[in-house]
């Protein structure tokens, strides 16, 4: 059972106990849905077909995060992920460092995609070079379709970047607003026009680029747009003037070097990301935020608390905001936020390879607090197709085992565990990104 809750209901009189039963009808109902995917990075298979690939592309995402952070020097790392090298030689690198990670999220992942995937009980010394090379025999045509959609049960995938050669039966992707943001010097300005054929001489033409660039990839079928800004600022995004923004965009156009000073961009900034907000109302897209732990080693993860963006949830209640990662560690002001405003949305985006418990506890809690038509329940958030596959079964793992507890404890019954199962694996990120699944 999830969490410190009481074994006998509190909510139904006579409540049943445990039931091993109950368990396996849950399980069986998640693992026989279709789900929608609200978030990859995959390397599209068109392009890894280009490369060599074998044990080395496993650590190069979330497990080498671990690895560095147990104590691998990150040259040792890059020896690893270098496929010109002996596997074993590799090998002589990663297993001191791997026997510490092997019991992380992460490591768990990639034992369980090792398992279903490639038939390799384990990660070990003995088995390295065989899955070594059912990885590298797997990179043929037609993998990415057997793994996500045929074994993994995925409907489709809302995709971010990696877009080169998109398979559209398995992707829809997003567009990625953060350069446009970011932009601060008059190569970024120049660079921006010429990709939209809109010369940009002033703000009001970054402004104008800026929508021709989404005119552009809304044709091409986007879905929403994603901002991961919290990797390096702050999230709050205070309302400037246009003035303020453009004293800023002068000086980053009239500098022939650096542009401006990072730390004096943030007027221009913040009033950017107000009208990507606003592009996004006009355009009727979600707007996904990255928000809580930052991939890699080392950041300042209060930069990232969602908190910070609750003056957008005020200004703009026509957007519909998807907050994702479900805020680790911040489950509780998520919470906050989804049930307070009706244009806050949790996604569980990465959550269950960053911890299984704190996403199962959170899981539960959110649908005790939260309508249940907000909350998004899986996303693989990998670079990989064999870690987006592991990442959906312990989702399935994970979403079965939350809503049984509830069953068992008698807050709602089988019928409407499996009907939140639904809403929360496939309906609502359906609803949500105007996905046909």
């Amino acid at each position: 059972m999830v969490g410190p809750y009481p074994a006998r209901s509190v909510f139904v009189e006579g409540a049943p106990m445990p039931d091993a039963a109950i368990r396996q009808r849950i399980t069986d109902a998640v693992d026989a849905l279709r789900v929608v995917d609200t978030h990859e990075h995959l390397e599209q298979e068109a392009t890894r077909l280009k490369r060599t690939i074998d044990f080395g592309n496993w650590w190069s995402h979330y497990a080498s995060s671990d690895l560095i952070s147990a104590g691998m020097p990150p040259a040792d790392l890059e020896f690893l992920r270098d496929a010109g090298q002996p596997i074993m030689d590799r090998w002589a690198k990663l297993e001191p460092h791997w026997a510490h990670v092997r019991t992380t999220a992460y490591g768990r992942a990639l034992l369980l995609a090792a398992r279903e995937l490639y038939d390799a009980p384990d990660i070990n010394r003995d088995t390295v070079e065989g899955l070594s090379a059912r990885i590298a025999a797997s990179n043929r045509p037609g993998w990415y379709r057997e793994v996500l959609s045929e074994r993994a049960g995925i409907a489709v995938s809302v995709q971010c970047g990696n877009t080169e050669g998109l398979d559209r039966e398995l992707f829809n992707p997003v567009f990625h607003s953060d350069e446009w943001v970011m932009a601060r010097t008059r190569f970024d300005f120049e660079r921006l026009g010429q990709r939209t054929g809109v010369p940009i001489h002033t703000l009001d033409d970054l402004c104008a680029a800026l929508s021709s660039a989404l005119d552009a990839e809304q044709k091409a079928g986007i879905c929403g747009m994603k901002s991961a800004l919290a990797y390096v600022r702050i999230l709050r995004y205070d309302k400037r003037t246009r003035e303020e923004a453009e004293r800023v965009f002068v000086r980053g156009f009239e500098s022939h070097g650096g542009g401006v000073d990072w730390s004096e961009a943030r007027p221009l900034q913040d009033f950017l990301f107000h009208q990507v907000i606003r592009e996004g109302i006009r355009r009727n897209l979600t707007i996904q935020i990255h928000t809580g732990l930052q991939e890699g080693n080392g950041n300042f993860i209060t930069n990232a608390n969602p908190t910070h963006l609750t003056g957008l949830f005020m200004e703009y209640p026509e957007a519909r905001f998807d907050l994702f990662h479900g805020g680790y560690p911040y489950g509780g002001e998520l919470a906050t936020l989804a049930k307070n405003f009706a244009n806050v949305y949790i996604d569980m985006c990465w959550l269950h390879v960053i911890s299984p418990t704190f996403a199962q506890r959170w899981l539960r809690e959110w649908i005790e607090t939260v309508p249940s038509n907000k909350i998004s329940a899986f996303g693989g958030d990998y670079i990989f197709v064999e870690g987006a596959y592991a990442h959906s079964r312990m989702a399935r793992q994970g979403v079965a085992a939350t809503l049984a507890g509830l069953v068992e404890d008698g807050y709602f019954g089988e019928d409407e565990a499996i009907a939140v199962a639904r809403k929360i694996l496939r309906d609502n990120p359906a609803s949500l990104f105007g996905l046909k699944v």
